[in-house]
């Protein structure tokens, strides 16, 4: 990003800060003034930040921050476990959980639209290792018809020297707890948002990606609920055991929040054995 934005290639500025924290301090201002924010972090640095989420959900931005679900140290690691964005999981972001590159560049487009659309930040995670350590080919967008699909952004309220309002003020309680209910609306409106959001980004790009991807489930006994790249090898797992006899199939839960109950019960209702592949130990 910092190489396209120094040739000229993207019209936006780049900030370099000394820290997860200043970084999201950096997109709460960008996107208070009315700029499309975006970052991206991983592991201690996304914990490091979380003053910072907190103050961009109450704050109602649009912010789209990628995190790499890098396990958290000590010790050490540059692989894959959950426990960053799962520690996050009931701050207000909108989480979505990607199974390949090409699933995170598709959603980054999307993540603006749904974000804007409910004012609720917009969280991606992809699977550290496996993902960020690793090639792909990926089929990239054309900026032209992203354009198309995300018209540019301008906000009724920002800050502005010109039309002032008040930000982040003291409030009493009453008021306090009325806007953790609209919070709490946004992001039960942000089921059907994500929905139409995906279905558009099929209509232009002709790739379709579900909330809740089931897979093999309408028969099986035993159903095996994954997300992010182990879906994958899932999949594969389980096309073998189908042609062992064994009834088996598995739910890939690519919205964490909001959650979507009625989707998964659905799927899950009729399985005599679910089995939940635990990332978060």
């Amino acid at each position: 990003l910092s190489e396209l934005v120094a040739n000229g290639e993207i019209d936006a500025k780049f900030i370099k800060v000394e820290s997860e924290h200043s970084a999201m301090a950096a997109c709460v201002g960008a996107s208070a003034a009315g700029s499309r924010a975006f970052t991206a972090t991983s592991s201690q640095g996304l914990l490091l930040m979380t003053e910072m989420l907190h103050w961009a959900l109450g704050a109602r931005l649009p912010i789209v921050l990628t995190n790499v679900n890098r396990a958290v140290g000590p010790p050490w690691s540059i692989w894959t476990d959950q426990n960053d964005s799962l520690s996050m999981r009931d701050v207000g972001w909108i989480q979505i959980y990607c199974e390949s590159n090409q699933e995170t560049q598709d959603a980054i487009p999307q993540a603006f639209k749904i974000a804007e659309e409910v004012q609720l930040p917009v969280m991606l995670v992809l699977d550290a290792f496996f993902l960020s350590h690793t090639y792909e080919i990926v089929d990239l967008l054309d900026v032209e018809k992203v354009r198309e699909f995300l018209p540019p952004y301008n906000p009724e309220l920002k800050i502005d020297p010109a039309d002032p309002h008040s930000f982040g003020n003291l409030a009493s309680a009453d008021y306090y707890m009325e806007l953790r209910y609209m919070i709490e609306e946004a992001m039960d409106e942000a089921r059907g948002v994500i929905k139409s959001v995906g279905k558009e980004f099929g209509e232009h790009f002709g790739r379709h990606y579900g909330m809740v991807v089931p897979y093999r489930c309408d028969d099986a006994d035993v159903i095996l609920v994954t997300s992010g790249t182990v879906a994958s090898t899932t999949r594969a797992v389980i096309d073998e055991m189908r042609d062992e006899g064994i009834k088996i199939g598995a739910l890939k839960i690519r919205i964490l929040r909001p959650f979507l109950f009625k989707e998964v019960s659905e799927v899950l209702c009729s399985a005599k054995k679910v089995a939940v592949l635990d990332r978060n130990i």
